[in-house]
């Protein structure tokens, strides 16, 4: 019996420190080269060696300034600040590699339409159809005030701003150039056919977009589609217009849920569920032997910053923990279910630790490398077991492999875990041809005919 694929993605972010706070101090962690554009197509030319699918480029618009009402303890451990801007290493990786994908982080709630349509298509262009896209509302407060806003969008409203985005956005990619549109016909002097090439005339409750798409429409058109959001008005949104979804959920109990209520709402929405591939993240600690591990894990851990932990903490959840002793943070923990109900850390601490007297620095050490349930450890043939088990017991179609050292977690594991998973026919050993999308799907260059984004007519924007 053939065993279902598992697809990876490397997590990737343009700035020294993502989630493992402290570990920029580790020896031999170059986490000053990503400045250096020499390390991002080293890293490619790795990733394609390795038969990832994808890098995911993480990013943020604001710094993280929670904890203590501060970005100080941020910009002492490099944590996503400072950044730059991922997209600019995006084609020279492209030009050294084939087949390795590129899913690139834009906010729609600080990104306009029109011009992030413009962008994701010249990416497309550019990489002959490599180009993916992780739709994000932004949660950062300093990120709105740095937009010139006082405040964010409440949380249900940024994603019914965002469903009106996404039907920005499919009209220019999908239907303003139609497919023959383009006819470089030299001797009647027509590069474009005007006929061919419709105004959009998009007037909704947040976007005024009358004209066409600048760009002549790529290979995919639209870029695959990755989303993050674990919230009800988050999973409901996923189901509309997501193909892949990155979870950060920490148990299969949990993942099995979510991955079972977005593929039941996708179907809803008269989308194949199978069509939305899901992508817990994963930190993986490899050694030669269980011991070797174990050893290199706590020399991580003894770099590891309770305060950058905090600090991450603090924005995740939207608490200041500078302020909590241990009776406040039993109190917050045991509380968790009673709030929102959207912050899964919490609901996971209710259920599962109801009782426990946690410390601050017990805490910080949980969230030492960003979050419980993410962290691997063992030989490449334990890691293997696990990520085996994990995938056949919750449904879900991959990882997002997350570095603790930069380039060497990511050389680890191609080295000695990709060969472990090849053998046991769980990991492609060469690439499809095509798109990112068609690699991922096998169904085309195209987002599916049952897929929202494909189902507005330019007959239908022409006659609006």
């Amino acid at each position: 019996m053939s065993r279902k694929r598992m697809r990876l993605n490397a997590v990737e972010m343009a700035n020294p420190v993502q989630d493992n706070a402290g570990l920029w101090r580790y020896p031999n962690n170059k986490v000053d080269r990503y400045k250096d554009l020499d390390y991002w197509i080293e890293l490619a030319k790795l990733l394609e060696r390795g038969r990832f699918d994808s890098v995911f480029f993480a990013d943020i618009l604001g710094t993280y300034d929670v904890y203590r009402g501060s970005r100080d303890t941020a910009l002492r451990e490099g944590m996503y600040t400072p950044t730059n801007d991922p997209s600019f290493a995006i084609p020279a990786m492209a030009a050294v590699t084939e087949h390795l994908g590129f899913a690139l982080t834009a906010s729609l709630s600080y990104e306009h339409p029109y011009a992030l349509a413009r962008k994701m298509s010249t990416l497309d262009h550019l990489t002959d159809g490599r180009i993916g896209w992780n739709m994000v509302m932004s949660n950062l407060e300093s990120a709105a005030r740095n937009f010139g806003l006082d405040r964010q969008l409440e949380h249900d409203e940024r994603y019914d701003r965002g469903d009106e985005y996404l039907d920005v956005v499919y009209k220019l990619w999908q239907q303003s150039w139609e497919d023959d549109s383009v006819e470089k016909d030299r001797d009647k002097r027509v590069y474009a056919n005007p006929d061919k090439v419709h105004d959009i005339g998009h007037e909704g409750n947040y976007f005024r977009v009358p004209g066409i798409h600048l760009c002549e429409p790529s290979l995919q058109r639209t870029p695959v589609l990755f989303q993050a959001g674990s919230s009800n008005r988050g999973r409901e949104f996923a189901a509309k217009h997501a193909e892949c979804i990155f979870l950060n959920a920490m148990t299969e109990e949990e993942t099995k849920f979510l991955v079972g209520d977005i593929r039941e709402r996708a179907a809803r929405y008269g989308r194949n569920p199978e069509d939305v591939l899901f992508f817990p993240k994963l930190n993986p600690v490899i050694g030669d032997t269980e011991e070797e591990a174990l050893e290199k894990l706590q020399s991580y851990l003894a770099y590891s910053s309770p305060e950058g932990a905090l600090s991450l903490l603090s924005v995740w959840i939207g608490t200041d923990f500078s302020k909590f002793g241990a009776q406040e943070l039993l109190e917050f923990i045991q509380n968790g279910e009673k709030r929102s109900g959207t912050n899964y850390l919490l609901e996971f601490f209710a259920r599962n630790e109801p009782d426990k007297e946690w410390r601050i620095e017990e805490l910080a050490k949980f969230f030492a490398f960003g979050g419980v349930g993410s962290l691997v450890v063992g030989t490449p043939a334990q890691i293997a077991d696990k990520l085996e088990q994990f995938m056949d017991n919750t449904g879900v179609d991959g990882f997002n492999i997350a570095y603790i050292t930069r380039p060497g977690t990511f050389e680890e594991f191609i080295d000695k875990v990709v060969p472990e998973l090849q053998r046991r026919g769980r990991m492609q050993t060469e690439y499809e041809q095509g798109t990112f999308r068609n690699k991922l799907f096998g169904q085309g260059d195209r987002l599916p005919p049952e897929h929202p984004g494909s189902r507005i007519t330019w007959e239908e924007i022409r006659t609006s």
